[in-house]
């Protein structure tokens, strides 16, 4: 349709799109927001009218809707998005008037320019002339950063002559004008119409999550944005950056900028202080959080080339090799370099976590070392490495605690037994008997996140996304206070095979399967409705 050309996703994406994503699609093809301790919430329930269109293209699916047959016209001309009585926001409030833009163009894109005020013509249905938005806390949020207890709640009615948005926080409105341009179609004549429609809608899950990669291949800028536009389509609510790695340290410090001069692909091939500003507030603009990953002690050849003594020196025999391996753990120099390095990662990502990684760390290299060797000697850990892993990670730690952050881990973290602060996330990404150690984190009192199913990164031919719509989150042994304790989920899009030729058409419209696992009731289940729903929405994506 002509609406869905307002969603350019980037060209090449679009282009490859087109080519890959229907094979892609057609052979692929805590309440609230806030931690959940509220009462379960009811189950989706569907009021439709026979006929009625926008209930086959609504992603993800609501809590709750009725709509009915009897439909509204908007003339791009002169409908309105607005601020309505009684809400704490108003014009100040410049989250909104983005959104409101950018709303207008999704649902109308290059209309109003094109017809200009074109007579409602011989259409009968009575006209919608207004979305009026209401923001109902005292403070609305328009200036905050999102975070994990953010009230994405919204109640959305759809009447003649105005429609009215309800939400506590700006956070809710951002989702709810997401559903509003959804219910909003273009039939053959190129009129606009949207059924009448009421909707209460909220998350199932608080943290629901993109995970890229750019380390491995660079992500422009562009590509970047682009995705974060498609996670708000998608009502995904956080972006892991995972944004080094062994391959290249893209990410320019302040502090120690020889860590990308020496690290990176190349001085173009780097994310400047000015960038990273401008993905954090993209992301706020559309309710993403913005979690960085730097993970350590492995995963970090390209951090030694910029500073040097940070890696272990490995051995054969009493020789160097001349070749490294981890981060060394024995060293005061190591953590002088971290405490400063942290400091600044604290103070230029504004989110309340930071994800420290910790995963597949290998060891040889620290068995090789006779100083590695003499310093687990006189600390008493015997051969037992994962006790010097676990070294290393407390004191990291503590040093990213005492900057009043919050921190993730991989599960190796959990699973290697190192003391960990009791408001730690554990995210869980091992396919093997995942189940199994989401009963185990929770059982420890942790909070958790799955990723475990949803590496999507792993291509496969025929329909995958059905296999990642069919996981249920909480299928877990464990009590209702366990089921709690897990937040939500990650889709992860790791770089090894990807860049930005290919990673809009990878990641869409698979993710948007996750999304709704995340977001909607958990009796939403129907694969023949989700295939219906999601054709469309990747349309609408386009």
């Amino acid at each position: 349709s002509r609406r869905a050309m307002g969603r350019a996703m980037g060209l090449a994406g679009v282009l490859v799109g087109l080519f890959l994503v229907p094979a892609v699609l057609v052979s692929t093809s805590l309440r609230h927001g806030a931690p959940r301790a509220e009462p379960a919430p009811e189950p989706a329930e569907r009021e439709l009218g026979s006929g009625a269109v926008p209930e086959d293209s609504l992603w993800p699916l609501p809590q709750w809707l009725r709509t009915s047959r009897r439909q509204l016209q908007l003339a791009p001309a002169r409908f309105q998005l607005v601020h309505g009585a009684g809400s704490s926001a108003g014009p100040a409030c410049g989250l909104l008037q983005d959104a409101f833009r950018r709303y207008y163009e999704y649902m109308f894109g290059q209309s109003r320019r094109r017809r200009g005020r074109r007579p409602l013509g011989a259409r009968a249905e009575p006209e919608l002339s207004q979305l009026q938005v209401v923001i109902e806390s005292r403070d609305p949020g328009c200036h905050s950063y999102p975070h994990l207890a953010s009230n994405e709640a919204y109640h959305l009615t759809v009447t003649e002559p105005v429609a009215v948005l309800k939400a506590n926080e700006v956070w809710g409105a951002l989702r709810g004008l997401e559903t509003f341009s959804q219910l909003v179609h273009e039939d053959d004549y190129g009129s606009f119409l949207v059924n009448e429609s009421e909707i209460d809608d909220f998350p199932r899950f608080a943290h629901r999550g993109i995970l890229l990669d750019t380390s491995r291949h660079y992500l422009p800028l562009k590509s970047i944005l682009t995705n974060l536009d498609a996670m708000a389509f998608n009502k995904f609510n956080v972006l892991h950056w995972h944004i080094v790695d062994d391959q290249s340290f893209p990410y320019q410090s302040i502090y120690f900028p020889e860590l990308s001069d020496k690290g990176a692909y190349s001085y173009n091939h780097v994310y400047t202080p000015t960038d990273v500003r401008l993905v954090i507030e993209y992301a706020r603009l559309r309710g993403i959080r913005v979690i960085p990953e730097f993970d350590t002690p492995g995963h970090t050849q390209s951090w030694g080339k910029g500073q040097k003594g940070l890696l272990t020196p490995c051995y054969s025999g009493e020789q160097p090799t001349g070749s490294f391996g981890p981060v060394n753990p024995i060293l005061n120099t190591t953590y002088n370099f971290m405490t400063k390095f942290f400091k600044e990662i604290s103070s230029v990502f504004p989110d309340a976590y930071i994800h420290l990684g910790g995963d597949e760390v290998n060891f040889d290299c620290w068995k090789s070392n006779p100083e590695v060797k003499e310093f687990m000697k006189k600390q008493g850990f015997g051969i037992d490495y994962a006790k010097l892993e676990s070294y290393y990670i407390q004191k990291i730690l503590n040093i990213v605690s005492s900057y009043d952050k919050g921190y993730m881990v991989w599960q190796e973290v959990f699973d290697n037994k190192a003391q960990l602060k009791p408001e730690t996330v554990v995210q869980v990404w091992m396919e093997n008997n995942y189940a199994h150690e989401l009963s185990s984190v929770t059982g420890a009192g942790f909070t958790a996140i799955l990723a475990a199913p949803w590496y999507l990164d792993y291509i496969s031919y025929g329909q995958d996304w059905k296999k990642y719509y069919s996981v249920e989150p909480l299928n877990f042994p464990g009590s209702e206070k366990q089921k709690k304790l897990l937040i939500g989920g990650e889709a992860c899009l790791w770089g090894e095979f990807v860049d930005a030729t290919n990673l809009t058409p990878r990641l869409w419209p698979r993710a948007s399967a996750v999304g709704e696992r995340l977001w909607s009731s958990r009796n939403v289940t129907n694969l023949q409705d989700a295939y219906k729903r999601l054709t469309n929405h990747r349309c609408r994506m386009l």
